[in-house]
Protein backbone atom coordinates (compact mmCIF):
# COMPACT_ATOMS: atom_id res chain seq x y z
CA UNK A 1 0.00 0.00 0.00
CA UNK A 2 1.38 3.35 -1.14
CA UNK A 3 1.96 5.64 2.09
CA UNK A 4 -0.30 8.61 -0.02
CA UNK A 5 -3.58 7.15 -1.83
CA UNK A 6 -3.25 10.11 -4.99
CA UNK A 7 -6.95 9.70 -4.83
CA UNK A 8 -7.39 10.95 -1.33
CA UNK A 9 -4.83 13.08 -1.34
CA UNK A 10 -7.00 14.70 -4.56
CA UNK A 11 -9.82 15.14 -2.65
CA UNK A 12 -8.36 16.17 0.49
CA UNK A 13 -6.93 18.64 -1.88
CA UNK A 14 -10.05 19.69 -3.41
CA UNK A 15 -11.27 20.71 -0.09
CA UNK A 16 -8.49 22.13 1.17
CA UNK A 17 -7.78 24.46 -1.51
CA UNK A 18 -11.02 26.25 -1.53
CA UNK A 19 -10.61 26.99 2.37
CA UNK A 20 -6.74 28.25 2.09
CA UNK A 21 -8.30 30.39 -0.41
CA UNK A 22 -10.96 31.71 1.52
CA UNK A 23 -8.72 31.67 4.86
CA UNK A 24 -5.78 33.30 2.76
CA UNK A 25 -8.51 36.06 2.06
CA UNK A 26 -9.31 36.90 6.03
CA UNK A 27 -5.34 36.54 6.46
CA UNK A 28 -5.29 39.47 3.47
CA UNK A 29 -7.94 42.05 4.93
CA UNK A 30 -5.72 41.56 8.76
CA UNK A 31 -3.10 42.19 6.86
CA UNK A 32 -4.24 45.44 4.64
CA UNK A 33 -5.98 46.90 8.13
CA UNK A 34 -2.37 46.76 9.84
CA UNK A 35 -0.46 48.12 6.66
CA UNK A 36 -3.22 51.31 6.27
CA UNK A 37 -2.86 52.00 9.88
CA UNK A 38 1.06 51.52 9.55
CA UNK A 39 0.57 54.33 7.48
CA UNK A 40 -0.91 56.49 9.83
CA UNK A 41 1.59 55.59 12.34
CA UNK A 42 3.54 52.85 13.93
CA UNK A 43 1.25 53.47 17.12
CA UNK A 44 -1.80 52.91 15.24
CA UNK A 45 -0.27 49.50 14.00
CA UNK A 46 0.69 48.20 17.40
CA UNK A 47 -2.65 49.09 18.22
CA UNK A 48 -4.92 47.28 15.51
CA UNK A 49 -2.64 44.38 16.82
CA UNK A 50 -3.56 44.45 20.61
CA UNK A 51 -6.93 45.44 20.15
CA UNK A 52 -7.34 42.29 17.20
CA UNK A 53 -6.06 40.02 19.36
CA UNK A 54 -8.19 41.32 22.36
CA UNK A 55 -11.35 40.75 20.51
CA UNK A 56 -10.37 37.57 18.87
CA UNK A 57 -9.78 35.94 22.28
CA UNK A 58 -13.45 37.25 23.17
CA UNK A 59 -14.51 35.25 20.66
CA UNK A 60 -12.37 32.37 20.58
CA UNK A 61 -14.55 30.68 23.59
CA UNK A 62 -17.85 30.55 21.54
CA UNK A 63 -16.09 30.50 17.96
CA UNK A 64 -14.04 26.99 18.74
CA UNK A 65 -16.81 25.25 20.16
CA UNK A 66 -19.21 26.44 17.76
CA UNK A 67 -16.74 25.49 14.65
CA UNK A 68 -16.80 21.81 15.94
CA UNK A 69 -20.29 21.39 14.05
CA UNK A 70 -17.44 20.95 11.14
CA UNK A 71 -16.45 17.68 12.68
CA UNK A 72 -20.02 17.28 13.92
CA UNK A 73 -21.96 18.31 10.52
CA UNK A 74 -19.04 15.71 8.43
CA UNK A 75 -19.85 12.93 10.78
CA UNK A 76 -23.05 12.80 9.93
CA UNK A 77 -22.42 13.75 6.57
CA UNK A 78 -20.52 10.62 6.84
CA UNK A 79 -23.04 8.10 8.13
CA UNK A 80 -26.03 8.94 5.60
CA UNK A 81 -27.79 11.25 7.99
CA UNK A 82 -28.18 14.11 6.01
CA UNK A 83 -31.15 15.73 8.00
CA UNK A 84 -29.13 16.04 10.69
CA UNK A 85 -26.57 18.02 9.17
CA UNK A 86 -29.28 20.71 9.52
CA UNK A 87 -30.13 20.47 12.67
CA UNK A 88 -26.52 20.58 13.53
CA UNK A 89 -26.79 24.08 12.08
CA UNK A 90 -30.00 25.27 13.81
CA UNK A 91 -27.98 24.28 17.28
CA UNK A 92 -25.46 26.41 16.02
CA UNK A 93 -27.15 29.47 15.36
CA UNK A 94 -29.47 28.89 18.65
CA UNK A 95 -26.01 28.85 20.89
CA UNK A 96 -24.82 31.95 18.78
CA UNK A 97 -27.60 33.64 20.27
CA UNK A 98 -27.02 32.64 24.01
CA UNK A 99 -23.37 33.32 23.39
CA UNK A 100 -24.05 37.25 22.66
CA UNK A 101 -24.56 38.65 26.04
CA UNK A 102 -21.60 36.69 27.60
CA UNK A 103 -19.54 37.68 25.07
CA UNK A 104 -20.39 41.46 25.41
CA UNK A 105 -19.76 41.26 29.43
CA UNK A 106 -16.59 39.43 28.62
CA UNK A 107 -15.89 42.12 26.41
CA UNK A 108 -16.24 45.02 28.85
CA UNK A 109 -13.63 43.00 31.38
CA UNK A 110 -10.92 42.49 28.86
CA UNK A 111 -10.89 46.28 28.15
CA UNK A 112 -9.45 47.12 30.83
CA UNK A 113 -6.30 44.55 30.00
CA UNK A 114 -4.62 47.39 28.01
CA UNK A 115 -3.89 49.90 30.95
CA UNK A 116 -3.15 47.25 33.38
CA UNK A 117 -0.80 45.81 31.30
CA UNK A 118 1.54 49.12 31.11
CA UNK A 119 0.81 50.11 27.51
CA UNK A 120 1.28 53.76 26.69
CA UNK A 121 -1.82 56.25 27.48
CA UNK A 122 -2.32 56.98 23.76
CA UNK A 123 -1.84 53.59 22.68
CA UNK A 124 -4.48 52.44 25.25
CA UNK A 125 -7.33 54.52 23.71
CA UNK A 126 -6.57 53.65 20.22
CA UNK A 127 -6.83 49.58 21.27
CA UNK A 128 -9.77 50.10 23.18
CA UNK A 129 -11.50 52.20 20.56
CA UNK A 130 -11.30 49.39 17.98
CA UNK A 131 -11.44 46.69 19.95
CA UNK A 132 -14.93 47.99 21.23
CA UNK A 133 -16.08 48.24 17.35
CA UNK A 134 -14.91 44.13 16.51
CA UNK A 135 -16.84 43.44 19.99
CA UNK A 136 -20.15 45.10 18.06
CA UNK A 137 -20.23 43.43 15.53
CA UNK A 138 -19.03 39.97 17.22
CA UNK A 139 -22.32 38.37 16.88
CA UNK A 140 -22.45 38.14 13.18
CA UNK A 141 -19.28 37.04 13.55
CA UNK A 142 -20.76 33.55 15.26
CA UNK A 143 -23.18 33.17 12.64
CA UNK A 144 -20.85 33.10 10.08
CA UNK A 145 -19.10 30.82 11.62
CA UNK A 146 -21.69 28.37 12.47
CA UNK A 147 -22.89 28.48 8.74
CA UNK A 148 -19.05 28.27 7.09
CA UNK A 149 -18.79 25.53 9.43
CA UNK A 150 -22.05 23.70 7.89
CA UNK A 151 -20.86 23.85 4.35
CA UNK A 152 -17.30 22.83 5.21
CA UNK A 153 -18.43 19.50 6.82
CA UNK A 154 -20.38 18.67 3.75
CA UNK A 155 -17.98 19.45 1.46
CA UNK A 156 -18.90 22.75 0.06
CA UNK A 157 -15.47 24.31 0.84
CA UNK A 158 -16.21 26.27 -2.44
CA UNK A 159 -19.04 28.21 -1.17
CA UNK A 160 -17.28 29.40 1.87
CA UNK A 161 -14.16 30.49 -0.47
CA UNK A 162 -16.01 32.66 -2.82
CA UNK A 163 -18.51 34.49 0.22
CA UNK A 164 -14.99 35.32 2.01
CA UNK A 165 -13.05 36.29 -1.03
CA UNK A 166 -16.18 38.51 -2.07
CA UNK A 167 -16.41 40.21 1.59
CA UNK A 168 -12.68 40.69 1.18
CA UNK A 169 -12.70 42.13 -2.01
CA UNK A 170 -15.10 44.76 -1.09
CA UNK A 171 -13.61 45.18 2.94
CA UNK A 172 -10.13 46.25 1.58
CA UNK A 173 -11.20 49.48 -0.23
CA UNK A 174 -13.79 50.07 1.95
CA UNK A 175 -11.52 50.16 4.98
CA UNK A 176 -9.01 52.56 3.15
CA UNK A 177 -11.38 54.90 2.73
CA UNK A 178 -13.14 54.70 6.20
CA UNK A 179 -9.31 55.05 7.65
CA UNK A 180 -8.15 58.01 5.23
CA UNK A 181 -12.06 59.81 4.42
CA UNK A 182 -11.34 59.05 1.28
CA UNK A 183 -13.89 58.92 -1.96
CA UNK A 184 -16.03 60.83 -0.11
CA UNK A 185 -16.26 58.63 3.35
CA UNK A 186 -15.48 60.02 6.50
CA UNK A 187 -12.19 60.04 7.58
CA UNK A 188 -12.69 57.41 10.92
CA UNK A 189 -9.10 56.12 11.99
CA UNK A 190 -8.69 52.93 13.80
CA UNK A 191 -12.60 53.41 14.02
CA UNK A 192 -12.72 52.98 10.11
CA UNK A 193 -10.65 50.03 10.11
CA UNK A 194 -13.18 48.23 12.54
CA UNK A 195 -16.46 49.34 11.26
CA UNK A 196 -14.67 48.07 7.41
CA UNK A 197 -14.05 44.29 9.14
CA UNK A 198 -17.29 44.20 10.36
CA UNK A 199 -19.12 45.19 6.46
CA UNK A 200 -16.89 42.74 4.89
CA UNK A 201 -18.31 40.12 7.73
CA UNK A 202 -22.27 40.50 7.20
CA UNK A 203 -21.40 40.92 3.37
CA UNK A 204 -20.32 37.40 3.68
CA UNK A 205 -22.79 36.36 6.24
CA UNK A 206 -25.43 37.24 3.12
CA UNK A 207 -23.78 35.27 0.45
CA UNK A 208 -23.48 32.42 3.06
CA UNK A 209 -27.48 32.96 3.79
CA UNK A 210 -28.46 32.76 0.21
CA UNK A 211 -26.76 29.38 -0.97
CA UNK A 212 -28.11 27.43 2.27
CA UNK A 213 -31.57 28.77 1.01
CA UNK A 214 -31.31 27.71 -2.37
CA UNK A 215 -34.19 24.95 -3.53
CA UNK A 216 -32.41 22.03 -4.50
CA UNK A 217 -30.20 22.19 -0.67
CA UNK A 218 -33.31 23.10 1.30
CA UNK A 219 -34.54 19.86 -0.56
CA UNK A 220 -31.31 17.88 -0.09
CA UNK A 221 -30.54 18.31 3.81
CA UNK A 222 -34.55 18.84 4.89
CA UNK A 223 -33.96 22.43 5.73
CA UNK A 224 -37.60 22.83 6.53
CA UNK A 225 -38.07 19.98 8.98
CA UNK A 226 -34.83 21.62 10.87
CA UNK A 227 -35.95 24.51 12.53
CA UNK A 228 -35.99 23.10 16.25
CA UNK A 229 -34.18 22.24 19.47
CA UNK A 230 -32.73 19.00 19.22
CA UNK A 231 -32.03 17.54 22.88
CA UNK A 232 -29.62 14.53 21.78
CA UNK A 233 -27.41 16.84 18.99
CA UNK A 234 -27.17 19.36 21.41
CA UNK A 235 -25.94 16.95 23.86
CA UNK A 236 -23.19 15.50 21.55
CA UNK A 237 -22.36 18.70 20.82
CA UNK A 238 -21.44 20.38 23.95
CA UNK A 239 -19.90 17.18 24.89
CA UNK A 240 -17.46 17.56 22.17
CA UNK A 241 -17.27 20.93 21.37
CA UNK A 242 -17.01 22.59 24.39
CA UNK A 243 -13.25 21.61 24.81
CA UNK A 244 -12.28 22.63 21.63
CA UNK A 245 -13.92 26.08 23.12
CA UNK A 246 -12.13 25.83 26.35
CA UNK A 247 -8.61 24.54 24.68
CA UNK A 248 -8.75 28.49 21.72
CA UNK A 249 -9.93 30.14 24.53
CA UNK A 250 -7.36 29.40 27.11
CA UNK A 251 -4.56 29.32 24.40
CA UNK A 252 -5.83 32.83 23.05
CA UNK A 253 -6.26 33.98 26.30
CA UNK A 254 -2.28 33.20 26.89
CA UNK A 255 -1.17 34.49 23.62
CA UNK A 256 -2.65 37.53 24.16
CA UNK A 257 -1.52 37.95 27.45
CA UNK A 258 1.82 37.14 26.30
CA UNK A 259 1.60 39.59 23.39
CA UNK A 260 -0.10 42.48 26.20
CA UNK A 261 3.18 41.80 28.18
CA UNK A 262 5.65 42.02 25.38
CA UNK A 263 4.09 45.37 24.14
CA UNK A 264 4.80 46.72 27.70
CA UNK A 265 8.74 47.18 26.29
CA UNK A 266 8.02 50.05 24.29
CA UNK A 267 6.55 51.36 21.25
CA UNK A 268 9.28 49.80 18.77
CA UNK A 269 8.94 46.56 20.66
CA UNK A 270 5.26 46.70 19.81
CA UNK A 271 5.61 47.70 16.65
CA UNK A 272 7.67 45.14 15.20
CA UNK A 273 5.36 42.31 16.87
CA UNK A 274 2.85 43.57 14.66
CA UNK A 275 5.10 43.26 11.97
CA UNK A 276 6.63 39.66 12.57
CA UNK A 277 2.97 38.77 13.31
CA UNK A 278 1.55 40.29 10.58
CA UNK A 279 3.36 38.12 8.17
CA UNK A 280 2.91 35.35 10.26
CA UNK A 281 -0.73 35.31 9.76
CA UNK A 282 0.17 35.83 6.02
CA UNK A 283 0.98 31.78 6.49
CA UNK A 284 -0.36 30.91 9.41
CA UNK A 285 -4.03 31.64 8.71
CA UNK A 286 -3.98 29.91 5.27
CA UNK A 287 -3.14 26.70 7.47
CA UNK A 288 -6.61 26.76 8.96
CA UNK A 289 -7.98 26.25 6.24
CA UNK A 290 -6.14 22.86 5.71
CA UNK A 291 -6.95 22.04 9.22
CA UNK A 292 -10.48 22.76 8.37
CA UNK A 293 -10.52 20.39 5.61
CA UNK A 294 -8.73 18.13 7.27
CA UNK A 295 -11.49 17.46 10.26
CA UNK A 296 -13.77 17.84 7.72
CA UNK A 297 -12.48 14.44 5.94
CA UNK A 298 -11.37 13.11 8.84
CA UNK A 299 -14.96 13.59 10.50
CA UNK A 300 -16.72 12.29 7.43
CA UNK A 301 -14.74 8.87 7.16
CA UNK A 302 -14.83 8.65 10.92
CA UNK A 303 -19.10 8.69 10.57
CA UNK A 304 -18.73 6.02 8.02
CA UNK A 305 -16.16 3.81 10.15
CA UNK A 306 -13.65 3.99 7.70
CA UNK A 307 -10.48 3.92 9.95
CA UNK A 308 -8.21 3.17 6.91
CA UNK A 309 -9.10 6.16 4.87
CA UNK A 310 -8.41 8.02 7.73
CA UNK A 311 -5.14 7.43 8.08
CA UNK A 312 -4.87 8.00 4.27
CA UNK A 313 -6.76 11.77 4.91
CA UNK A 314 -3.93 12.16 7.82
CA UNK A 315 -0.94 11.18 5.70
CA UNK A 316 -2.23 13.40 2.84
CA UNK A 317 -2.75 16.39 5.68
CA UNK A 318 0.68 16.03 6.26
CA UNK A 319 2.36 15.98 2.34
CA UNK A 320 0.61 19.43 1.33
CA UNK A 321 0.87 20.89 5.20
CA UNK A 322 4.41 20.60 4.90
CA UNK A 323 5.02 20.86 1.13
CA UNK A 324 3.26 24.64 1.96
CA UNK A 325 4.99 25.81 5.10
CA UNK A 326 8.26 24.54 3.97
CA UNK A 327 8.57 27.00 1.13
CA UNK A 328 7.31 29.80 3.26
CA UNK A 329 9.84 29.11 6.02
CA UNK A 330 12.65 29.96 3.52
CA UNK A 331 11.05 32.68 1.96
CA UNK A 332 10.53 34.16 5.09
CA UNK A 333 14.25 33.54 5.84
CA UNK A 334 15.65 35.08 2.50
CA UNK A 335 13.16 37.72 1.79
CA UNK A 336 12.96 38.80 5.96
CA UNK A 337 14.89 42.33 5.28
CA UNK A 338 12.59 43.39 2.07
CA UNK A 339 9.43 42.28 4.48
CA UNK A 340 10.14 43.98 7.07
CA UNK A 341 10.60 47.42 5.27
CA UNK A 342 7.08 47.37 3.70
CA UNK A 343 6.03 48.28 7.38
CA UNK A 344 8.54 51.42 7.67
CA UNK A 345 7.88 54.88 6.75
CA UNK A 346 10.60 56.85 8.09
CA UNK A 347 9.69 57.09 11.94
CA UNK A 348 12.36 58.16 14.13
CA UNK A 349 12.15 54.68 16.05
CA UNK A 350 13.00 52.58 12.51
CA UNK A 351 16.51 51.16 13.31
CA UNK A 352 15.45 50.03 16.67
CA UNK A 353 12.13 48.61 15.07
CA UNK A 354 14.18 46.67 11.84
CA UNK A 355 16.36 45.49 14.26
CA UNK A 356 14.31 43.87 16.81
CA UNK A 357 11.93 42.68 13.68
CA UNK A 358 14.78 40.85 11.94
CA UNK A 359 15.69 38.70 14.66
CA UNK A 360 12.31 37.85 15.43
CA UNK A 361 11.80 36.86 11.64
CA UNK A 362 14.03 34.43 12.66
CA UNK A 363 12.57 32.66 14.64
CA UNK A 364 8.97 32.95 12.84
CA UNK A 365 10.62 30.95 10.10
CA UNK A 366 11.64 28.16 12.13
CA UNK A 367 8.08 27.84 13.32
CA UNK A 368 6.10 28.69 10.32
CA UNK A 369 6.74 24.09 9.54
CA UNK A 370 6.09 23.43 13.68
CA UNK A 371 2.23 25.41 12.65
CA UNK A 372 1.62 23.61 9.63
CA UNK A 373 2.27 20.20 12.05
CA UNK A 374 -0.04 21.62 14.43
CA UNK A 375 -2.70 22.04 12.35
CA UNK A 376 -2.95 18.69 10.24
CA UNK A 377 -2.04 17.28 13.78
CA UNK A 378 -4.55 18.76 15.56
CA UNK A 379 -7.50 18.79 12.78
CA UNK A 380 -7.04 14.64 12.47
CA UNK A 381 -7.23 14.41 16.54
CA UNK A 382 -10.31 16.85 16.54
CA UNK A 383 -11.55 15.49 13.64
CA UNK A 384 -11.65 12.20 15.15
CA UNK A 385 -13.41 13.57 18.39
CA UNK A 386 -9.95 13.38 20.69
CA UNK A 387 -10.83 16.99 21.85
CA UNK A 388 -10.64 16.35 25.57
CA UNK A 389 -6.70 15.11 24.89
CA UNK A 390 -6.04 18.19 22.81
CA UNK A 391 -8.01 20.45 25.09
CA UNK A 392 -5.65 19.59 27.80
CA UNK A 393 -2.04 19.30 26.27
CA UNK A 394 -2.42 22.26 24.51
CA UNK A 395 -3.82 24.49 27.42
CA UNK A 396 -0.64 23.41 30.02
CA UNK A 397 1.68 23.85 26.75
CA UNK A 398 0.58 27.28 26.03
CA UNK A 399 0.18 28.46 30.13
CA UNK A 400 3.53 27.45 31.26
CA UNK A 401 4.94 29.42 28.08
CA UNK A 402 2.94 32.20 30.04
CA UNK A 403 4.55 31.43 33.17
CA UNK A 404 7.96 31.39 31.50
CA UNK A 405 6.95 34.84 30.05
CA UNK A 406 6.21 36.36 33.43
CA UNK A 407 9.92 35.44 34.65
CA UNK A 408 11.00 36.24 31.55
CA UNK A 409 9.66 39.93 31.10
CA UNK A 410 8.51 41.03 34.73
CA UNK A 411 10.62 39.06 37.41
CA UNK A 412 14.17 38.86 35.40
CA UNK A 413 13.77 41.68 33.28
CA UNK A 414 15.01 40.49 30.11
CA UNK A 415 15.17 41.44 26.37
CA UNK A 416 12.73 41.06 23.99
CA UNK A 417 15.05 38.30 21.99
CA UNK A 418 14.58 36.12 25.17
CA UNK A 419 11.00 36.48 25.32
CA UNK A 420 10.76 35.59 21.81
CA UNK A 421 13.02 32.19 22.16
CA UNK A 422 10.70 31.30 24.64
CA UNK A 423 7.27 31.67 22.65
CA UNK A 424 9.27 29.93 19.19
CA UNK A 425 9.91 26.74 21.98
CA UNK A 426 6.13 26.08 23.03
CA UNK A 427 5.58 25.71 19.46
CA UNK A 428 8.12 23.62 18.62
CA UNK A 429 6.94 21.49 21.64
CA UNK A 430 3.37 21.94 21.09
CA UNK A 431 4.16 20.30 17.21
CA UNK A 432 6.31 17.37 18.70
CA UNK A 433 3.26 17.02 21.27
CA UNK A 434 0.47 16.32 18.55
CA UNK A 435 2.73 14.27 16.56
CA UNK A 436 3.52 11.62 19.27
CA UNK A 437 -0.55 11.72 20.60
CA UNK A 438 -0.86 10.74 16.41
CA UNK A 439 1.89 8.27 16.77
CA UNK A 440 0.64 6.46 19.68
CA UNK A 441 -2.97 5.47 18.41
CA UNK A 442 -4.55 6.63 21.59
CA UNK A 443 -6.93 8.89 19.74
CA UNK A 444 -8.65 5.72 17.72
CA UNK A 445 -10.84 4.80 20.81
CA UNK A 446 -12.32 7.77 20.48
CA UNK A 447 -12.76 7.47 16.93
CA UNK A 448 -14.24 4.08 16.94
CA UNK A 449 -16.74 4.85 19.61
CA UNK A 450 -18.00 8.25 17.30
CA UNK A 451 -18.26 5.90 14.69
CA UNK A 452 -20.34 3.20 16.69
CA UNK A 453 -22.55 5.95 17.92
CA UNK A 454 -22.09 5.48 21.88
CA UNK A 455 -20.72 9.01 21.98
Amino acid sequence: MRFVDRKILRELAALAVPMVISQGAFALMIFCDRLFLSMVSPLHMAAGLGGGVASFFCLSLFMGTLAYSNALVAQYYGSGELHKCARVLTQSLILSVGFAPLLLILGIVVSFLFEVMGHAPEQVQLERDYFFVLIGGAVLTLFKVSLASFFTGTGKTKVVMFADVVGVALNVPLTYGLIFGAWGMPELGIVGAGIGTIIGNCISLVILLLFYFYRSHRQQYHISEAWHFDRGITRRYLKLGVPSGFEMFLNVAAFNLFLLMFQSYGVAEAASAAIVLNWDIMAFIPMLGLNAAVVSLVGRNVGAADMARVGQVIRSGFVLGLGYTSVVAVLFLVLRGPLVEVFLNGEPIDAEIRQLSMFMMLGMASYVVADGTIQVAGGSLRGAGDTVWLMKTSITLHWLMLLAQIVVIKVLELGPGASWVVFVLMILALAGSYVWRLMSGGWRTRAISIASGSV
